[in-house]
Parts: C-alpha cells; sequence; structure tokens
C-alpha cells in the first residue's frame, strides 16, 4: 500500500465543554436560543417570536422542548417567574455566550505575531495555576492531565469572560 496523503496536523485550538452541552446546542435553533438570550430574559413566546424573525418557525411546544434540553444541560436557567390573572409565565436566561463565527482562511498568517506573544505571557500565569489544578480531584476514568489541562482552560476562559464583559463597562 502506498501513502497518497500525509500531512501533520498541528494542534491549535482546544474545545472545552461537556457533552452535554455539545448534544445541546447541537440543534442550530438551541444555539440560536443561547444567542438570543445572551444579556435579557425572554419567555417562550418571546422566544418563539425572536426565532420566527430570524427564519426559525418553530411552534411553541417545541421552543418549550428546546428551552427544557437546554435548561437540563445547564446552558440556561430560570430568571423570573411572573404571575398575572393566575397564568405563570418563566423568563430564561444564559450565562453563556456563544460566539459562532469561522476563522479567516489567512488567521494564522495574520495573527501569528499576536499568538507567539499572547502565548509567551499565557505561559507564565499558567505556570501559576496548574498546581493548584494538578491537586484537583477527577473522576473515575479521566486522564489526570487532561484533567488538569481541563480546569486550567476553564480559569483562563473564565477570566477572560469576566475582562471582555466589564471592559466596556468602565
Amino acid at each position: 500500500m502506498s501513502t497518497l496523503l500525509e500531512k501533520q496536523i498541528k494542534v491549535n485550538r482546544i474545545v472545552t465543554t461537556s457533552i452535554e452541552h455539545a448534544r445541546a446546542i447541537e440543534d442550530p435553533a438551541r444555539a440560536k436560543i443561547i444567542e438570543i438570550l445572551y444579556k435579557k430574559s425572554l419567555s417562550a413566546d418571546q422566544i418563539s417570536n425572536e426565532l420566527k424573525k430570524i427564519g426559525y418557525k418553530k411552534a411553541l411546544t417545541t421552543v418549550r422542548h428546546h428551552l427544557d434540553i437546554l435548561k437540563e444541560s445547564g446552558l440556561i436557567e430560570i430568571a423570573k417567574i411572573e404571575e398575572s390573572r393566575g397564568a405563570i409565565t418563566k423568563y430564561y436566561s444564559t450565562s453563556t455566550k456563544l460566539l459562532g463565527y469561522d476563522a479567516p482562511e489567512d488567521f494564522d498568517s495574520k495573527y501569528s505575531k499576536v499568538i507567539d506573544n499572547t502565548s509567551a505571557k499565557i505561559e507564565k500565569i499558567l505556570k501559576s495555576l496548574t498546581p493548584k489544578t494538578t491537586k484537583s480531584k477527577k473522576s473515575k476514568g479521566q486522564n489526570h492531565e487532561d484533567y488538569s489541562q481541563y480546569l486550567v482552560l476553564e480559569i483562563m476562559n473564565r477570566a477572560m469572560t469576566n475582562v471582555l464583559e466589564n471592559s466596556g463597562k468602565k
């Protein structure tokens, strides 16, 4: 047998998510619901109307089903419950910001110097975080090094989220 193609694949992205989160957002309508709920609380009816505006014509029962899946996965939660004339209305919100973009083809060449400079700075931060995460308990059957990397990435992700979300408020 002869090799027709072989190339070295360089890891340039690590996605931190749980299987439950991945399954919850595999449906495009559910991913859109998370985008819609970012920074505002809406009822199922309001979410259904917002989905219709962007081309997702879903019955209210389907929207409620999607909300249940997102709620069970922990990606959304009930932010408010109102009672009016004996009816209960639940308002949903999320603490997750979904950025669903594709990087341009020239991304690596265009940003390579920024990536290298940022990598050096992050390496210093990681050296201070790694000892704290290696002591953490892990679930049965998990690779301890991978779990430590996951914890570090979650810490960095949440810290970056804090900085990015609060940068416009000063």
